[in-house]
């Protein structure tokens, strides 16, 4: 039975996911947009990833119960929020108001989604899966 360790690493892939998707928006079209357009079309590029990967990562690892997919959802949150606030504000020093500019919705900042996502697809893809 798959355990929330193994769920934990799962996460990693995530991780992988975003940065390549960033190492993509910079290296390949945020030169060629506005950096609130290149923004929006790499949260949108994230989600898609992030759905691909959760999909195949639940199905190959199947949540056994609900509860275990709200507490991965709400472990993969924290990873997330940890890793980006941590890194980028204490490692690279980047400024509270600069991190929590793109959780502004009002201002067609869409980073927002990522983190609510990644909570609610590990209980999305259960339901999805049928209940046990």
């Amino acid at each position: 039975m798959p355990t929330l360790t193994l769920y934990a690493l799962g996460w990693l892939g995530l991780l992988a996911i975003a940065m390549a998707n960033g190492a993509l928006r910079e290296g390949l079209y945020a030169a060629q947009m506005t950096e609130l357009a290149a923004h929006q079309l790499s949260t949108l590029l994230g989600l898609l990833l992030f759905t691909l990967y959760i999909g195949w990562f639940t199905a190959r690892w199947p949540l056994p119960s609900a509860g275990l997919a709200v507490g991965v959802g709400a472990l993969w949150l924290g990873l997330t929020l940890a890793f980006e606030f941590g890194i980028f504000h204490y490692v690279m020093g980047h400024p509270w108001s600069r991190l929590l500019r793109d959780y502004d919705l009002s201002a067609g900042r869409l980073w927002v989604l990522i983190p609510i996502w990644t909570a609610m697809a590990p209980y999305v893809f259960y339901r999805l899966r049928g209940v046990r």
